[in-house]
């Protein structure tokens, strides 16, 4: 079932609703540059066993509007603060990857966790994207820089370098033209932009204020975002578990399905 909801004036996200009334509900929020349907491997199998699945498309992705403004950790996730109280939901599971680990986290921090009675990080984005003077980790900022020339040069392109430091197990050429295409269905200008809030945005301050339990899932060869940021996570996080994933890099819900499957309703349970 699928919706959409106003977050703020003139603009609405897209949701995707499976089992909608049934079991615990978990509410996924996707990585960048992708949307909701990354999740699909997660989708087939946990509404199999009683579960509600919601998928967010964050403002510019997927099917949600695509407004000038708007692409900072603040307001995507006032977003889903908006999304949570018009379907009115309770004792939510919160799970983000990537950028969406990252909003989840500013989530919890900004909202004070309203609502959620678990988080689950995947590959987050987290405590900080980009390099700074007092923290060695991830990306430099130029890095993130020719991201964003690329997004405003050539995206198909820049889409498919990234896809290949995302994944660390043999794909079919049919599922890396799929998965590209995710980030494809994106505006350009929300690419771009959100580019600018994981090189810019700084996590530290707001793992403190979260008080639910955390369960870290992180792929110890992921090139995106590498495993110390779960370390650090973990460090920061009261009541977190980290969970590495040997054998996966940035996208471990796929690299390593059937464990993080597994994983995840063990921690949801």
């Amino acid at each position: 079932m699928g919706y959409y909801i106003t977050v703020e004036q003139d603009v609405q996200v897209f949701v995707e609703d499976i089992n909608p009334g049934n079991g615990k509900t978990i509410l996924f929020l996707h990585g960048w540059p992708a949307n909701h349907k990354m999740f699909e491997y997660q989708f087939n199998q946990l509404p199999q066993l009683g579960y509600r699945c919601i998928g967010v498309d964050f403002r510019g992705f997927g099917d949600s509007d695509r407004p000038w403004n708007g692409y900072n950790y603040d307001r995507m996730a006032d977003d889903i603060r908006a999304v949570i109280d018009a379907l009115e939901l309770e004792d939510v599971v919160l799970a983000g990857h990537s950028m969406g680990g990252a909003i989840a986290i500013r989530y919890m921090s900004r909202h004070a966790g309203h609502k959620i009675i678990k988080l689950a990080l995947f590959g987050a984005a987290a405590p900080v994207f980009t390099q700074r003077p007092d923290y060695p980790y991830g990306k430099t900022k130029e890095e993130v820089n020719k991201l964003i020339q690329g997004t405003y040069t050539n995206r198909p392109q820049m889409l498919a370098d990234f896809g290949d430091i995302f994944f660390t197990r043999y794909l079919t050429e049919s599922f890396i033209d799929w998965f590209q295409s995710l980030g494809l269905e994106a505006a350009g200008h929300a690419t771009a932009m959100c580019l600018a809030s994981l090189r810019d945005e700084d996590l530290r301050p707001d793992l403190a204020d979260i008080h639910v339990p955390t369960a870290i899932f992180h792929g110890k060869q992921d090139k995106v975002c590498p495993f110390v940021f779960g370390e650090l996570m973990h460090a920061e996080i009261k009541d977190s578990e980290l969970i590495p994933f040997y054998y996966s890099g940035h996208g471990l819900f796929y690299c390593e399905m059937k464990k993080f499957n597994r994983e995840l309703i063990r921690f949801m349970s």
